[in-house]
């Protein structure tokens, strides 16, 4: 059995929880998430805590006890706090911009790359190179900031493209001449 499923995950002041057939909600001031539960699983909530335990005590543990934990651990810190990407444009010339729901890219290709933001996903640009990302979803923040990155993706021989904050690219020597 999961340990970390184990432990009961605190609700947070301004976190209103419910859960009806099998489809758990959450809402709090930056939104509200929902997660349907998989079978193997039953959730029980009470003022203070959510605990997940398994639906069927003598079959074997199915590892989706520990993800359920997190999945609902983040969906809280998500309606709470929520969830940042920073990724910076490294190339000459490469800038972005945002109009409306639109982010605007300029790559060095010969056209500009419009992406259309999802309805949960906010961007802001600092210095037309660095894009900040804001959600309460953690999965949808993290597959549009990969989508994004998909466009230029890191390069090892120049260490251009588009990258996410705090990684570093391993470079790569370039080719040798004869000597």
């Amino acid at each position: 059995m999961s340990r970390i499923g184990k432990r009961p995950i605190k609700l947070v002041p301004g976190v209103e929880v419910s859960f009806n057939e099998r489809l758990l909600s959450v809402k709090g001031p930056k939104g509200k998430l929902e997660l349907k539960a998989h079978p193997a699983i039953e959730l029980s909530i009470d003022t203070e805590n959510i605990s997940v335990a398994p639906a069927d005590l003598n079959a074997p543990m199915t590892p989706m006890l520990g993800t359920t934990w997190a999945l609902i651990t983040n969906m809280i810190h998500g309606v709470t706090e929520g969830f940042q990407k920073q990724l910076n444009l490294v190339g000459v010339g490469y800038r972005a911009a945002v109009s409306q729901k639109i982010l605007e890219l300029n790559l060095g290709f010969s056209h500009t790359i419009k992406y259309p933001l999802p309805e949960g996903i906010k961007a802001t640009v600092n210095a037309n190179t660095m894009i900040l990302l804001e959600s309460s979803d953690k999965q949808l923040l993290g597959q549009v900031s990969a989508e994004i990155q998909k466009f230029r993706p890191p390069e090892p021989y120049k260490g251009k493209g588009i990258l996410f904050e705090g990684v570093k690219i391993k470079r790569k020597a370039g080719k040798s001449g004869k000597t």
